[in-house]
C-alpha cells in the first residue's frame, strides 16, 4: 500500500488567503484554489471550506489541514485567513499578520512564528492576484492553535501561545508511516556504502546545526522518531561509527531505553533527567525542582541559573552522564538486535541550538567529520 503525502500548514494558510482575496473582488464562494507551492515546483488544488465577507473591504476564508498519511496533531484543524484592503501608508504590498493561535517567537521580540517559506508562499501567490497599486493585509488565524501547541515542543524552542507556520516545502511527507521508515532504511543503506561514519539527526534543527558545524550533508541521515529501527539498520549495514545529533529533549529518551521518541508512545524525560541528577549527587531539593519542571528545557534553564549563582557544575556533570548513558544504551541496543558492534557517540543541543554536551566518543567522531 502506497503512502499518501499531504500539504504543510503554510499551503492551507495561503489557500485561505487567496480565497478571501478573490471574495473581495467577486463576492462569490469558491470550492477550491490553485496554490503554487514554489518548493516543489508544482501546483496544489486546495479545497475551500467556507468563505464570506465580514464587512466591506474585508473577507474571511477557511480551509482544513490535510497532512496526508502522517501522525500529525494538526490534521483537520481549521486555518482561517482574514484579508482586507491595505491602508495607503502600508509599505508592503502584502502585509502578513499572525492572529490568534499563531505562536510568538520568544527570541524575536514576540514576532509571529511565520517563517521564510510561509512568507514567500503567501507573498508570491497573493501578489499575482493584485494590481501594482493594490495593497492587502492578511491575518492568519489558527483557532485551535493555542490548545494544540500544548501538545508540542514549541515552547522548548521559544515559540509560545500557538503553532508555527513552519516548513521548507509545501509537501507534508508522512514521516511516521511504516513505508516512510522503509524509505529511511533505503537511504541509510546507500550512505553506508560510501561512509564509515554517519550522523543521525532527529529533525530539521539537528540537520541545520550539523551543516553549520561543517559536517558533510551527504553523511546526515534524518531519522524523525524512528531512532530504534534505524540504529538496528545501521548495525545490519555494519557501519563502524554513528553520531547521534539532536535536541536534548528528544535524545534524552534514549538514556531511558526509549528508542521510538514520538511523545504519543512514551515520555519519561524528566524522570530520566532526575535519575541522572541523583546519580551525580544532586541534592534532594534540587532533584525535586528538576522533577517538577514543566519541560526538560525549563529544567536545564533552572540548573544553568543554579550553576551561575552557586558556581557549581551540575549541568556539565548531569549531561555528561546522560550522554554516556545514551551512547552505551544505543550500542547495546544495536548489538542486541543485530549482533554488531557499532561505535556510538552523541551530541545534545538546547532550544537555541547551543551545544550542551558532546560525549567523549561523540567528540572523537565529530573530529573525523568536521
Amino acid at each position: 500500500m502506497s503512502i499518501r503525502s499531504g500539504y504543510t500548514l503554510p499551503v492551507f494558510a495561503c489557500a485561505s488567503a487567496m480565497a478571501a482575496l478573490q471574495w473581495l473582488r467577486q463576492a462569490k464562494p469558491l470550492d477550491a484554489v490553485s496554490v503554487d507551492l514554489i518548493e516543489p515546483q508544482e501546483t496544489a488544488e486546495i479545497p475551500i471550506e467556507q468563505v464570506a465577507g465580514i464587512h466591506p473591504g474585508m473577507a474571511l476564508a477557511i480551509t482544513r489541514s490535510d497532512p496526508g498519511d502522517n501522525i500529525d496533531l494538526t490534521r483537520n484543524t481549521p486555518i482561517w485567513a482574514v484579508v482586507e484592503w491595505g491602508q495607503s501608508e502600508q509599505i508592503e504590498q502584502v502585509q502578513i499578520v499572525g492572529g490568534e493561535g499563531i505562536g510568538r517567537q520568544l527570541n524575536a521580540a514576540g514576532k509571529a512564528a511565520i517563517y521564510a517559506y510561509a512568507e514567500t508562499l503567501l507573498q508570491r501567490n497573493l501578489s499575482r492576484l493584485l494590481a501594482p497599486d493594490e495593497k492587502i493585509q492578511v491575518t492568519i488565524i489558527l483557532p485551535e492553535g493555542r490548545k494544540l501547541a500544548e501538545r508540542t515542543s514549541n515552547a522548548a524552542f521559544g515559540v509560545l501561545e500557538g503553532l508555527s507556520l513552519l516548513g521548507t516545502t509545501g509537501i507534508s511527507q508522512p514521516l511516521s508511516a511504516p513505508d516512510q521508515l522503509q524509505a529511511y532504511r533505503e537511504q541509510l543503506q546507500i550512505k553506508a556504502l560510501c561512509f564509515d561514519c554517519l550522523v543521525f539527526c532527529v529533525g530539521e534543527n539537528g540537520l541545520s546545526l550539523a551543516r553549520q558545524m561543517g559536517i558533510n550533508p551527504e553523511q546526515l541521515v534524518k531519522t524523525a522518531n524512528w531512532l530504534g529501527p534505524l540504529l538496528v539498520a545501521a548495525g545490519l549495514q555494519e557501519i563502524p561509527g554513528l553520531l547521534l545529533f539532536g535536541y536534548h529533549g528528544k535524545l534524552i529518551k534514549l538514556a531511558g531505553g526509549i528508542f521510538h521518541t514520538h511523545h504519543h508512545l512514551a515520555d519519561g524525560r524528566l524522570e530520566i533527567l532526575t535519575a541522572h541528577g541523583a546519580q551525580v549527587g544532586l541534592p534532594t531539593p534540587i532533584l525535586q525542582a528538576v522533577f517538577t519542571s514543566p519541560t526538560t528545557e525549563a529544567a536545564l534553564t533552572y540548573l544553568r541559573q543554579l550553576d551561575a549563582k552557586e558556581g557549581s557544575d551540575w549541568v556539565n556533570q548531569i549531561y555528561r552522564a546522560i550522554a554516556s548513558t545514551i551512547d552505551k544504551r544505543s550500542q547495546d541496543y544495536i548489538y542486541k538486535h543485530s549482533q554488531q558492534e557499532v561505535q556510538v557517540g552523541s551530541l545534545l543541543f538546547d532550544r537555541n541550538r547551543q551545544v550542551i554536551v558532546t560525549s567523549p566518543t561523540g567528540a572523537t567522531l565529530l573530529s573525523q567529520l568536521c
